[in-house]
């Protein structure tokens, strides 16, 4: 994972772990790793992490079991949500983009519709 310096680290992990959810890498009832397990795998303090995982847990995306670790909750709304809420942060950064860039509704509209992904 790379960091950047536009956001504070503990809410790019927060990111990168909703990412993981949504993706389907990590499902509802999957248990994350330990809190020494990522820091060390991303190489940053673990109070960072713990705040990561705290913050998810403020979200109602995960919980922790005393003893046991922290788990991705099993509420399918929450998930769906969650996506939704995602998508919906992409397509608007999408969008003040190109509207940055002087295009108008129709023009980003055109240009999503002629869209064609490499290799397919």
């Amino acid at each position: 994972m790379e960091f950047t310096d536009k956001l504070p680290i503990y809410i790019q992990i927060m990111n990168y772990l909703k990412k993981k959810i949504i993706a389907g890498e990590l499902k509802g009832g999957d248990k994350l790793p330990s809190v020494r397990e990522l820091s060390s795998e991303l190489k940053v303090n673990p109070n960072t992490v713990q705040r990561s995982y705290q913050e998810l847990e403020r979200e109602n995306l995960v919980y922790t079991q005393r003893g046991m670790g922290t788990f991705v909750v099993e509420d399918q709304k929450i998930l769906a949500d969650l996506r939704k809420e995602m998508a919906q942060e992409i397509i608007n950064k999408f969008i003040k983009e190109m509207q940055e860039l002087g295009f108008n509704t129709d023009e980003i509209i055109d240009i999503i519709k002629n869209y064609k992904m490499e290799g397919k």
